[in-house]
């Protein structure tokens, strides 16, 4: 047996996957820009209504990371059919919760938004987020297509669907946000035509495979079985995040749009160093669905490896790029002269985010998520909150923000190479 996996084979799933991965925060770059000249009330009103609706593929990350590892482990085990019903569940999942997102977003958006900015800035977030969650059901669907596809390690596919969406919006956005005069909800009529086509592309994915499309209830429950402890994880995810915007959105409207602008490099650059975790994800599961527990245990720190030096260099980018990106976004001297405070922690991250997304593909791929979970927990009670709700109240800014999630990091690195360490991930078997 060979003593490393090849990179070659890394790379055949990681480079697809971040092409995936990457779309949508490429979109929403392009978004940002397009918006960020109409001014900054309508640049923080984006920021704002982005981060709630964000909450909706955040908290239900199991539709995709989950049925990823159920399905690589029956990949693994030789049973792809039962590794594409794992998709069919998640598919009917992602419909019925989708329906309910629409629902209950209608009604809580105006008091979501006023709960975390108030005045103007609630006003347009409202106006851009009423209309954005009518893509919710066709993000949640995306999202389970992707998890079935990497699982069996289909990853091209899913790419070519996303790019496709995406690019019409992209195209439609400043079309929609300028020429047709939309403004603000403009752009998020794009992001609907985005996320409908896409979903239409991975259904039709999912009838070709030829397998039984009906409900199984009982499948759909140990889905949500897995999901309840990723689901916890991203709720301490998205405290954080949210606590960060809702104080950045109290500091200053400079402060709220130089956090989002800041923010959405962040999540680019996240995603991007998330493409390992998702070869990683598919890997790992395959191998311990094999019983092959060591091949497991050695890729770990391979993919680790690589996920160090992938930061390294995305860190030494930004650096050299600080005084050019920032400019692209917006022309506004408020926004700009905030952005510094933010940046240079950003920077600064990119090695430790490397290994701490590597590490969170091992462990998805293995299904640990109630180690994962605790975890997150631990570094959003003790790292994060404490110092943004601080900088709230002895106004510390934006590097009051940024140094919470730089401790949060931390502390999710120290805790996932303790457990990577101890190899208790690695149980072997077609599911768990």
């Amino acid at each position: 047996m060979s003593e490393r996996v090849p990179a070659r084979r890394v790379l055949g799933l990681a480079v697809p996957a971040l092409g995936v991965l990457a779309a949508e925060p490429l979109y929403v770059l392009v978004d940002t820009a397009v918006v960020g000249h109409l001014g900054a009330l309508p640049l923080a009103g984006l920021a704002l209504g982005g981060v709630l609706f964000t909450q909706v593929a955040s908290q239900l990350t199991f539709l995709s990371y989950g049925t990823t590892a159920r399905a690589a482990r029956l990949f693994g085990a030789g049973r792809r059919a039962d590794a594409v019903q794992e998709g069919v569940q998640a598919t009917w999942l992602a419909l019925a919760v989708g329906v309910l997102v629409i629902g209950l977003g209608q009604v809580l958006a105006a008091p979501a938004a006023r709960v975390l900015a108030g005045g103007e800035v609630a006003a347009e977030a409202v106006s851009w987020l009423r209309i954005a969650l009518f893509g919710a059901p066709f993000v949640l669907v995306t999202m389970a297509g992707n998890g079935w596809m990497r699982g069996v390690e289909d990853t091209v596919r899913p790419l070519r669907y996303v790019l496709f969406g995406n690019g019409l919006s992209a195209v439609l956005c400043p079309l929609l946000v300028h020429v047709a005069g939309w403004g603000l909800e403009g752009s998020a009529v794009a992001n609907v035509v985005a996320q409908v086509v896409s979903a239409c592309l991975f259904f039709r994915a999912l009838f070709a495979e030829g397998v039984p499309l009906r409900p199984r209830p009982a499948a759909m429950r140990a889905q949500l079985g897995l999901g309840r402890d990723l689901v916890l994880r991203s709720l301490a995810f998205q405290a954080c995040f949210v606590s960060a915007a809702s104080v950045a959105a109290r500091t200053s409207v400079g402060a709220v749009g130089a956090h989002q602008i800041v923010l959405q490099l962040w999540t680019f650059l996240a995603l991007v160093l998330d493409s390992l975790a998702i070869a990683a994800q598919a890997i790992v599961g395959q191998a311990l669905g094999a019983h092959r527990q060591d091949e497991a245990k050695r890729f770990a720190w391979q993919v680790t490896g690589y996920g160090l030096g992938f930061g390294l260099v995305l860190g030494a980018v930004f650096a050299a790029l600080s005084g050019v990106v920032p400019p692209l976004f917006t022309g506004d001297p408020q926004v700009l002269g905030e952005v510094p405070h933010a940046w240079w922690f950003f920077v600064a991250l990119q090695p430790i985010a490397g290994v701490v997304f590597a590490l969170d593909g091992v462990l998805l791929g293995a299904g640990d998520a109630k180690f994962l979970r605790s975890a997150t927990l631990l570094a959003a009670a003790v790292g994060f909150l404490p110092l943004v709700w601080a900088s709230l109240a002895f106004d510390w800014g934006l590097v009051g923000v940024w140094s919470g999630l730089s401790a949060f990091m931390a502390l999710r690195l120290a805790t996932l190479l303790v457990r990577t360490r101890s190899g208790r991930w690695a149980r072997v078997g077609a599911v768990w």
